[in-house]
């Protein structure tokens, strides 16, 4: 099954493969630029094994590199309830606030402890997912330190929480002070003091996401200089990482799922830079999932994107139309997945299938910590 599908053509249960045991990475490399890179040709069905410091030697000058330089937060609250069972929240967003001026911001490359000196937010009360959920009624309270609890005190019709954080020291404060990286939990591990940091892209500035942008994990300050001495421009956009990134398909049919809303930001300057690569007849490479479904939903024909902030709920599977990417950089995806499907639209549902087989034969190592993929014209 290729591009250009009839809608209901596939179904979940296409996204489906076996990864054998020990494939999760479930620690980065120790070089960020030492991933392994596969490089997927359409023109060509060929498939190329390389690193990833390789990838300015695939660009040409005049290219756009668009990331989305959203930051991690600790989202992920571990406390107790009142009868001393242990208890976990995971924070979403503010509600009715501004998810940036409720959590730590920093600059690319900051360390942790800098962020901490940003002005705290006030902002109390969030959408969250709490674990365990049939136990966390409204009215129930996680004691998550002398100085931070969290207050059931709604819950959602899809099982989500409003909660409010009551904190002595000022909410942003308490998030960054007792929160923790949000790790993904097919890791099956607690973060670690390595994760502040290479759960995080070296861009990173606009914190608000749940997730790392893990196709952005593998760029270190050394190889985006590099790519930008081949004369290739890069841009940097807003997407909040949430639920709709990571939550997994669970119809049998793909069009049945509904996505979760996340928040982008496209200033003038994105817009300009794309439409002056376009103009100049450069391809746009999109640096992970996220950037290429925020550049689709902003796509207006294949000249321009409009810029501005807003939500966007778009499922890209296939079929799909692309306007505004040409070139995918990727890590290897959960079976079943949006982001799977994501890719599969733009590469096809075939080549996709046997680009992993060949990584799974080739010894890749899977999900956020693992290696890339480059899918290219």
């Amino acid at each position: 099954m290729e591009k250009g599908l009839a809608p209901g053509s596939v179904s979940t249960a296409d996204f489906d493969y076996e990864l054998p045991p020990g494939r999760i990475a479930k620690y980065p490399v120790q070089r960020r630029s030492d991933s392994r890179l596969m490089v997927l040709s359409l023109s060509t069905g060929s498939v190329e094994h390389r690193r990833f410091r390789d990838l300015p030697g695939l660009m040409e000058a005049g290219d756009l590199l668009v990331v989305n330089d959203t930051r991690v937060f600790p989202a992920r609250l571990r406390g107790r309830k009142m009868t001393g069972a242990a208890a976990e929240v995971l924070l979403l967003r503010p509600v009715g606030g501004d998810v940036e001026e409720a959590v730590p911001q920093g600059e690319p490359g900051q360390s942790p402890d800098a962020v901490r000196s940003v002005p705290s937010g006030e902002h109390h009360d969030w959408e969250a997912l709490v674990r365990p959920g049939r136990k966390l009624k409204p009215g129930r309270v996680v004691v998550v330190s002398p100085d931070l609890s969290v207050r059931i005190l709604d819950v959602c019709p899809d099982g989500r929480r409003i909660v409010r954080l009551e904190s002595r020291i000022g909410v942003r404060e308490a998030i960054e002070r007792f929160g923790r990286v949000p790790l993904p939990p097919y890791l099956e591990r607690d973060d670690e003091p390595l994760d502040r940091e290479r759960y995080q892209t070296v861009y990173a500035r606009h914190g608000g996401s749940v997730a790392a942008p893990t196709a952005g994990l593998h760029f270190t300050g050394e190889l985006l200089a590099q790519v930008e001495a081949r004369g290739v421009t890069r841009s940097a956009l807003t997407l909040h990482v949430g639920t709709a990134t990571f939550r997994p398909v669970g119809t049998p049919d793909p069009a049945d799922h509904i996505m979760d809303s996340e928040t982008y930001e496209v200033s003038d300057e994105v817009a300009g830079e794309y439409r002056r690569c376009r103009e100049r007849g450069g391809r746009v490479w999109a640096v992970g999932t996220t950037v290429v479904r925020t550049l689709e939903s902003v796509a207006d024909g294949r000249d321009r994107i409009r810029p501005g902030t807003g939500t966007t709920d778009l499922f890209i599977r296939p079929p799909h139309d692309f306007k505004a990417v040409d070139c995918l950089i990727t890590n290897f995806h959960l079976p079943r997945s949006t982001l799977l499907m994501l890719v599969a639209a733009l590469a096809g549902v075939d080549t996709v299938r046997a680009a992993y087989a060949a990584a799974i034969g080739a010894g890749y190592r899977f999900y956020s910590y693992g290696d890339a993929m480059a899918v290219i014209p």
